[in-house]
């Protein structure tokens, strides 16, 4: 089963639609792709979607692409921590995004407190990324 085009819709905000989605599974690499402002929701549903997928292949590296990232909406519903029991399934994850938001992130994704190595690169270091995840 495929993984390119799974899709988290949003609700539409200042005309322009905002999703999560994932958009790619090679080499052993999942990769999903956020923008605007992250929901609760949208974080759910999109490990939601992943959850079975990594476990159908096995362990895999995890490439996050923030692109047009706007932060994480305020409010309740973001202690839920049920996303960790992907945890035995990724050997590493690294996340691509503006370096405004990597101190945030770096909590956001409990770096240091998870079982594999979480690495942040900025926009123009998807190949470097690529290549830390390889190794």
């Amino acid at each position: 089963m495929g993984l390119t085009g799974v899709r988290v819709p949003r609700e539409e905000k200042e005309g322009k639609t905002m999703s999560a989605e994932i958009v790619g599974w090679n080499d052993g690499i999942l990769t999903a792709r956020i923008s605007g402002m992250l929901l609760p929701s949208e974080l759910a549903a999109l490990h939601t979607a992943i959850a079975p997928r990594l476990a159908e292949h096995g362990r895999a590296c995890m490439l996050i692409l923030a692109e047009g990232f706007e932060g994480w909406q305020a409010g309740e519903g973001w202690s839920d921590m049920s996303f960790m029991e992907n945890d035995p399934f990724i050997e590493k994850m690294a996340i691509i995004g503006d370096r405004r938001w990597e101190e945030l992130a770096s909590a956001f994704t409990a770096k240091g407190m998870r079982p594999f190595p979480i690495e942040y690169f900025s926009p123009g270091e998807v190949e470097l990324a690529r290549a830390w995840l390889a190794a």
